[in-house]
């Protein structure tokens, strides 16, 4: 006959209470009923776990050492029970969230009417800033970084990366001619982020074998006015795959120097800070988000 839980429930609530009485009250038992159970332990363990006295109960040996395995089986049952509440009970609050605007448009806001589905009770506010913020100050949960992360006390969950590719958009070739190797870009057109200068980097070789670092001739802050100038052909753009996929598919941005290019990818993380409160909030958000941007036969959701 196997022991039950409730037998060790009873045998720990007497030790703990230093009464059948007191235990039975503790668990809203009869006193006969705890009796019962502590008997049954005993009997199918084959020894005595408790010397009873007419003043009181001493733990044997055997006692002691079962109470120490008794405490361990119980308290793994109460961690398994909050477990299964968590992911049962139905989060609920505000949640911030924080994206560069390209990530933001291109990856997040085309997830929110599932997210919004599954959890209702779940009032987002979505914020973009092209620059890093500060989480506290910002009044922010979750942050969407993107690139290598500096030394921080924030907590990150890596997110797929995003490959970058050399574009232009047809119109633009055919007006100004495509570029036949690397060199002959300094004869065009080159859209650049500001004030950044890393970002102007670009996944080509130059004449040395170095990464090419280019010399725009029209700067931009943001990675979704440099789309849009190359959208309509103001020149030749260096940019994520997660915010030009759409334009490949349907060749508004056609990729140049296919071959040539090298397999530069940006790092993605969302950060945040441990919050107790907000934790179940924050868990669900970053869940589903790597849920639906998981790589694929071997490809991110944007390549």
């Amino acid at each position: 006959m196997k022991i039950t839980l409730d037998e060790l429930l009873a045998f720990a609530t007497v030790v703990d209470t230093g009464s059948i009485t007191a235990a039975a009250e503790s668990l809203d038992q009869t006193v006969s009923g705890v009796s019962r159970a502590l008997s049954r332990l005993e009997e199918k363990l084959g020894t005595t776990l408790l010397r009873r006295t007419t003043r009181r109960l001493e733990l044997t040996e055997e006692g002691e050492t079962m109470l120490a395995r008794t405490r361990a089986i119980l308290a793994s049952v109460e961690d398994a029970e909050e477990q299964m509440a968590l992911r049962h009970q139905q989060p609920a609050g505000r949640l911030r969230v924080n994206a560069a605007s390209p990530f933001m448009l291109h990856v997040i806001v085309p997830l929110i009417g599932d997210f919004r589905r599954r959890y209702p009770q779940i009032e987002l506010e979505l914020n973009t800033n092209d620059q890093i913020i500060d989480l506290l100050e910002q009044r922010t949960d979750i942050a969407i970084r993107i690139g290598q992360l500096a030394d921080s006390t924030l907590h990150a969950r890596p997110l797929p990366s995003s490959r970058l590719r050399v574009l232009a958009s047809p119109a633009y070739l055919q007006a100004r001619g495509t570029p036949r190797d690397v060199a002959d870009l300094s004869e065009h057109s080159l859209l650049g982020f500001a004030p950044t200068a890393t970002l102007n980097r670009w996944p080509l070789r130059d004449v040395h074998g170095n990464e090419l670092d280019i010399a725009p001739r029209l700067h931009a802050s943001s990675g979704e006015t440099l789309r849009q100038l190359a959208l309509a052909g103001e020149g030749i753009v260096c940019l994520s795959d997660f915010m030009t996929r759409e334009d490949r598919r349907r060749g508004d941005l056609v990729q140049l120097f296919a071959g040539e290019t090298l397999d530069a990818r940006q790092p993605i993380n969302a950060v945040y800070y441990r919050n107790t409160q907000l934790a179940s909030r924050i868990a669900c958000f970053l869940d589903f988000v790597a849920e639906r941007l998981a790589p694929r036969g071997g490809e991110a959701a944007w390549e």
